[in-house]
């Protein structure tokens, strides 16, 4: 049997008296690759910080890898949300993503031959070697994403979450980006946050919606000259037939390649 990566029973939390998740069930198995859409507000930050062991439970229970999450932190690659940071900041691409080996180093100088030997490899897999000694704030967005990926990575981790990892780039690079997710999963589960649910749908085997409650889809193929001149070819769509989330109107929406965003 497959192993369980993610599993989460009965869970709630709620911020003072305001309840952000109500009774989420959901078990991810290793090597799945999960997006997860939803709302403003629908509680996604919040499950995501609960599964890095961030929060806590207030009630039911989460295990990564069948622990804790707290100690699973070690199994787990994050990367967070596009950053705001000063552009003249002085570190290099190099630097910033030695950043994923610390522990209890504290300066660079305490790096090792194996540390940087993951750097490279780290980067070698986002194909961003060649931009290793590049200041981190003279890239482009898809490069400092990848740049992200690789810190994210450096640790080795089994579970690699993504906090809508291509909100800040362009099309093109957001599917250069995917594919290297694509690779990526055949050795990690991978779990992504995003808001372009037609766009994932061509590469996760799943769709979780949460709107403070979850429910999860399986993709099934897509068919249809509308939907084929819109995306082309291997385009998957979400099963929503009996999804309460789809009826909110304010999400789910697609982006197609010649005209924005559709509802």
């Amino acid at each position: 049997m497959t192993e369980t990566a993610v599993l989460i029973k009965d869970l709630s939390f709620a911020y003072a008296k305001l309840a952000t998740l109500e009774n989420i069930n959901l078990e991810i198995k290793h090597r799945e690759f999960l997006g997860v859409v939803g709302p403003n507000a629908g509680g996604k930050s919040t499950l995501l910080k609960l599964i890095l062991g961030v929060l806590t439970p207030q009630k039911g229970r989460i295990l990564v890898y069948s622990n804790f999450p707290k100690k699973s932190r070690w199994q787990i690659g994050y990367v967070p949300q596009y950053p705001k940071f000063e552009r003249n900041f002085p570190i290099t691409v190099e630097q910033a993503v030695l950043m994923g080996r610390i522990k209890s180093k504290i300066i660079f100088n305490n790096y090792t031959k194996e540390d940087y030997s993951a750097v490279h490899n780290a980067l070698e897999e986002v194909e961003a070697v060649s931009i290793a000694k590049r200041q981190i704030g003279s890239l482009s967005g898809g490069q400092l994403q990848r740049v992200l990926i690789a810190r994210a990575l450096v640790s080795n981790p089994r579970l690699l979450i993504l906090d809508e990892p291509t909100a800040n780039i362009d099309q093109y690079v957001e599917g250069e980006i995917f594919e290297v997710l694509r690779t990526l999963n055949q050795r990690m589960t991978i779990i992504v946050v995003s808001h372009d649910i037609a766009f994932i749908s061509s590469y996760v085997s799943r769709v979780a919606c949460l709107n403070r409650t979850l429910i999860c889809h399986n993709t099934d193929s897509v068919d249809g000259r509308i939907i084929h001149s819109l995306y082309g070819d291997h385009v998957r769509r979400v099963a929503h037939e009996a999804c309460a989330f789809c009826s909110i109107g304010t999400e789910h929406k697609v982006r197609s390649k010649q005209s924005g965003y559709l509802s």
